[in-house]
């Protein structure tokens, strides 16, 4: 005899009396009302995955108040439609008519107010009833926004108080704590710093600026006041004030009209307490259009064709900061094309590109797993942050290999480095070989600055060496120089400069083309840095210190900084 009662039976035990029954019923709806709640949610998945848009369940979902905010709650219930996630990066909004054109609209709205990428998904009207409940628990005003605002009158008010960094320190020393971070981060902004560094010293605090690739004190502050400033900091960058000894990293946004400068920031406890770098990042950025990179002479039409090839891989090479994934992005501007489809995966996304579809890498989400899927969406050009691994390696040359153009970066030193650096973590050189279009080596070089630039005459050791990297020359470069009567500049820094001499940077490049004889080496197994750059050269290749001084000798930079940045 079975121990289990049909629900006939619980109903029908009079042992259970009136309030048994009530209860067995109550639980019976309940168990009716969760069947019928799965059944609607697999109906609207099955709905997404035939509309091929992405779905939703947000019961459950860690829905934050501020994602919530950015739609009011009547226009959400007007439209059906709540904002269950953004980051400063992404938006995603769900619908119970994704392609209402009013949602749609709204979308496009938000992504152009907040600089991000927007995205649509389908959910069920009962998911979406619970996503509109949670605005009960939203404080008015709902409206917040991400990060410290400082305004355009914040900016000119700073840029008037100060000229140079010792104005800096002076206003440092003279307005409210809880002004000193925001005055920081509008003389970064002023003087196009890509980071700021606060490192705790001993007796003080000293502020440094990253500028044009190279770090400069700007200011100091009284270590008392330092506890005050961090927590600010802290707060504005989203991380936990009260743990003080371990790293942590956060991020804000700075909202200006018309763009958005998002800044991550690292805390790193040191002997002398916490020290801060705060790396700065404009949504609106990318502005260097391929023909402006400073790739000259036969190297351009070079890479201007092997970027124009339907398939195979133009790879950049260089150290962080050399300007890598600014020459990719300026290739895929001047790719870009309405009847081309560009995917990227990134780490992350530095710059948003119009009519790119970009992606970026989790723990969970590779290179290489982005990889494998981004050649499943039919794209005709490819772009992946890196190439660390064999994997990412393996997948990015079977793409170039399989009618697609694929552009990355790889650590090494220089154009010639590119080949060595792929076998040794494990490419097979058959498939290497006819995947490669084209390797770029390249550093940033500062600029000099127009207003304090003068003409100088090397010392003798220096026009000597200058001298036999120009005599290796490509003799039609050669003969566009004179040897014998070669002027070089320098600048002494002025309020323009800010006394840097410097002001902006610019790309000194080595472009090596596959040939023929290059394949070959290749393909032999055994590839050094020396055959690849005596290859280069047979074949009159410019090295990126001979660009340097080319450019040098045209009063666009100093042969010091060539030399600083490129031996």
């Amino acid at each position: 005899m079975s121990n289990h009662q049909s629900i006939e039976d619980l109903f029908s035990d009079d042992s259970n009396g009136a309030a048994g029954k009530e209860t067995v019923q109550a639980k019976f709806k309940d168990k009716q009302q969760e069947v019928k709640i799965k059944e609607i949610e697999r109906a609207t998945k099955k709905k997404a995955d035939n509309a091929g848009i992405p779905y939703i369940n947000l019961v459950g979902f860690p829905i934050s108040p501020e994602a919530l905010a950015l739609i009011t709650e009547e226009e959400a219930r007007g439209l059906s439609v709540v904002c269950f996630y953004y980051d400063g990066k992404q938006l995603r909004l769900a619908a119970t008519r994704p392609d209402n054109p009013q949602v749609l609209s709204l979308a496009k709205e938000l992504a152009a107010k907040y600089f991000c990428q927007e995205e649509v998904y389908l959910t069920s009207e009962y998911s979406l009833n619970y996503a509109l409940n949670i605005y009960k628990s939203i404080p008015r005003p709902r409206l917040m926004e991400k990060g410290v605002k400082i305004t355009e009158a914040d900016l000119n008010k700073y840029s008037e108080s100060f000229a140079s960094f010792k104005d800096l320190q002076e206003q440092i020393g003279q307005i409210p704590v809880t002004e000193v971070v925001t005055m920081m981060m509008a003389a970064a902004v002023k003087t196009n710093s890509s980071d700021i560094h606060i490192e705790a010293e001993e007796k003080e605090i000293k502020v440094r600026f990253r500028i044009d690739g190279v770090l400069h004190d700007v200011a100091s502050l009284d270590k008392s006041v330092w506890q005050k400033i961090i927590s600010r900091m802290k707060l504005l960058a989203g991380v936990k004030i009260n743990i003080i000894d371990k790293p942590q990293d956060g991020r804000l946004s700075i909202y200006l009209t018309n763009d958005r400068i998002d800044i991550r920031v690292s805390f790193l406890p040191t002997n002398f307490g916490e020290s801060v770098v705060m790396r700065l990042l404009r949504s609106s950025a990318v502005g260097l259009e391929f023909d402006d990179l400073g790739i000259r002479g036969r190297a351009f039409q070079q890479l201007k064709r092997e970027i124009e090839r339907p398939n195979g891989m133009i790879i950049t090479t260089g150290p962080t900061g050399s300007g890598k994934t600014t020459t990719l992005y300026a290739i895929l501007k001047k790719l870009n094309q309405p009847e081309i489809k560009i995917i990227t995966i990134e780490d992350p996304i530095e710059y948003q590109l119009k009519g790119v579809n970009q992606s970026q890498t989790t723990e969970k989400y590779t290179f290489a797993q982005g990889l494998r899927s981004i050649v499943r969406q039919d794209p005709d050009i490819i772009m992946v942050g890196e190439i660390r691994d064999l994997e990412t390696a393996e997948m990015a040359i079977q793409a170039a290999l399989t009618g697609h153009l694929v552009l990355s970066t790889i650590h090494t030193n220089d154009a010639a480095g590119t080949v060595p650096r792929f076998l040794s973590i494990g490419a097979k050189p058959f498939l290497l070989a006819p995947a490669l279009n084209a390797m770029i080596g390249q550093r940033l070089v500062r600029r000099l600055c127009e207003k304090c630039k003068k003409e100088i005459a090397p010392d003798d050791d220096t026009l000597v060496k200058i001298r036999e990297l120009l005599e290796k020359l490509p003799e039609e470069e050669k003969n566009k120089i004179n040897l014998n009567k070669m002027k070089f500049y320098q600048s002494s820094g002025c309020q323009t400069c800010q006394g840097i001499g410097y002001k902006g940077r610019i790309g000194i490049y080595e472009v090596l083309t596959m040939n023929a004889e290059l394949e070959k080496i290749i393909l032999g197994g055994k590839v050094s840095e020396y055959d690849m750059r005596a290859n280069g050269s047979k074949n009159g290749m410019i090295t990126m210190v001979q660009d340097g001084l080319l450019k040098a000798l045209d009063g666009i930079t100093s042969a010091e900084e060539v030399f600083r940045v490129a031996e």
